[in-house]
């Protein structure tokens, strides 16, 4: 692998820290674990919010989600800028020239504070009955953070989670219902670096680090080995 191709993303880190083998077998030569099922729904829903919150935007006015939430901020008045951030194949990077590597996210959205400084904002939907914050949204806003900062911008070093949670007890009706709720979050983007440099370490190794004790994919390798051995 050409070091300088290295670009890591929140999902990336993400895997890291759950498994350096497969992160290494993903990352360093293409081989990924099983896709997951694809969540169709949950895409259409982020394009329609992004769609709802650019017109927001477009007239420079708070979304209601803001307003009800007593969240001081308005929507990043740069949409050229936030088009380019939401993108997946370019979004807000950063590239370290000592690891040789790159640190990218795309964003949802992003906030806007009376002071100038900017929070990034994230969309979840949600069909569990409560909205949870997982750990791997808590270092999706860490990335975030840390790549507004490194591109020149003041943060709150806050993040928000804009969940939207489907509400099942009133039936269907050819309606989907949702409750509307924003989560804010401290986030820490001093512990960045320090995962950013492990994980691009572990890339330039020859071989790959073993399998975490908690991965079920290395887990099912093994059990699945001792069957196919002739």
């Amino acid at each position: 692998m050409d070091n300088k191709a290295i670009q890591l993303s929140p999902n990336s880190l993400d895997l890291f820290l759950d498994c350096p083998h497969c992160f290494w077998l993903d990352k360093k030569m293409g081989i990924k674990r099983p896709p997951p099922y694809p969540y169709a729904l949950n895409i259409a829903v982020d394009l329609l919010l992004k769609k709802e919150f650019d017109q927001y935007r477009a007239k420079n006015e708070p979304h209601p989600l803001l307003v009800s939430s007593n969240i001081s901020a308005k929507l990043f008045h740069n949409q050229d800028l936030l088009d380019q951030w939401r993108n997946n194949f370019s979004g807000i990077r950063y590239y370290d020239s000592e690891l040789g590597a790159t640190i990218f996210g795309a964003v949802d959205d992003v906030l806007e504070f009376p002071d100038g400084k900017l929070a990034p904002l994230d969309y979840k939907t949600t069909g569990s009955s409560v909205a949870n914050i997982y750990d791997r949204f808590q270092l999706q806003m860490d990335v975030y953070t840390y790549l507004l900062e490194k591109n020149g911008f003041a943060t709150t070093r806050k993040g928000y989670l804009a969940f939207y949670v489907v509400e099942k007890h009133d039936g269907f009706n050819d309606r989907l219902p949702f409750k509307k709720e924003i989560h804010e979050i401290e986030t820490s983007p001093d512990d960045i670096p320090q995962l950013f440099k492990e994980a691009v370490a572990v890339l330039k190794r020859a071989v790959p680090s073993p399998h975490s004790k908690d991965c079920k994919f290395g887990y099912w390798l093994k059990q699945a080995s001792k069957f196919n051995q002739n």
